[in-house]
């Protein structure tokens, strides 16, 4: 078999006798946490094309050589998924749970990526880890379904769910925006989906430092703040001084394969509680990140 492991790289003597392996490490949130985990721990990261987290024995051989798991791989294309729902589970779930299995048989700790989908957006207010999920979509679903299952492989695991992220890497809302500004001059954008817009740069810091606490349960991380998707359409312009003429719609203007949550809220008290600094509001991250481009 060809070897899995893509890079490895000695971090500061910290926990200098943790292995970690990262799961789906070069895509839009993997890759952040590979920069930042790389730069403190022994960590190995893993992806396609040579690592396939549906094949069992490369699964396996992953988590008997780590003390902790990060999970970020993931079937991501929402509309997609909606036709490729076999896929979708295969990657989300079924991979998952068989995670989980391996991770009990090991006795290490997991830490895996979830969404703010699993909810149906109907909550008039921020969502917390114990209300009750209701996806709307088959990536929503498949997403829950693996969270299920990973919890009854007994194994030790932190779910960590995010939303609204965006990255260098792969594909997100940010990089949607301004690639279709540069054709288009007039858009629109949707005025009734609120959420936390949130860099996976942030995300990745708070995973690194939840490393040496290993938490157990759910928990859900955004940047602080709320904002609907016009809204943040105008400050992205704003900031990178694009003349673009926007327009406010709502979401069932638009067609599409899979329904998005309209509040896509999270309440981060239960995380902050572990953090040793306060969460950035979602604009001065956002800031940092159009400066980047």
């Amino acid at each position: 078999m060809r070897t899995a492991r893509i890079f490895l790289t000695t971090g500061h003597a910290e926990m200098a006798d943790e292995k970690v392996a990262i799961v789906g490490g070069s895509g839009m949130l993997g890759s952040d946490v590979a920069l930042l985990c790389g730069q403190r721990f022994d960590t190995a990261v893993f992806d396609l094309p040579d690592f396939d987290i549906t094949n069992d024995r490369q699964l396996e051989e992953v988590v008997a050589n780590a003390s902790i798991v990060i999970n970020c791989a993931a079937y991501t294309n929402v509309d997609k998924a909606e036709s490729e729902t076999d896929l979708a589970f295969a990657v989300n779930a079924d991979a998952v749970s068989r995670f989980g299995a391996f991770a009990r048989k090991a006795g290490i700790w997991v830490l895996h990526i979830s969404t703010d989908f699993v909810f149906d957006g109907m909550s008039d207010r921020p969502y917390i880890e114990t209300d009750q999920p209701n996806p709307l979509n088959a990536y929503g679903r498949s997403k829950l379904t693996g969270e299920q299952l990973l919890i009854e492989s007994g194994c030790r695991y932190c779910i960590m769910r995010l939303e609204w992220t965006y990255g260098l890497r792969g594909s997100n809302f940010v990089m949607k925006l301004i690639n279709r500004a540069k054709t288009d001059g007039k858009l629109k954008v949707v005025d009734d989906q609120t959420g936390s817009p949130t860099a996976t740069v942030e995300a990745a810091k708070v995973i690194c430092r939840l490393l040496a606490k290993k938490p157990e349960g759910i928990f859900h991380f955004a940047s602080d703040g709320y904002v609907n998707r016009y809204e943040m359409a105008r400050f992205i312009f704003d900031r990178v001084s694009m003349d673009v003429s926007l327009s406010r719609c709502s979401s069932s203007d638009f067609v599409t394969a899979a329904v998005r949550p309209l509040n896509s809220r999270f309440d981060c008290s239960k995380i902050k509680t572990l953090l040793d600094e306060p969460i950035e509001g979602w604009q001065e991250p956002l800031e940092r990140f159009l400066r980047q481009l």
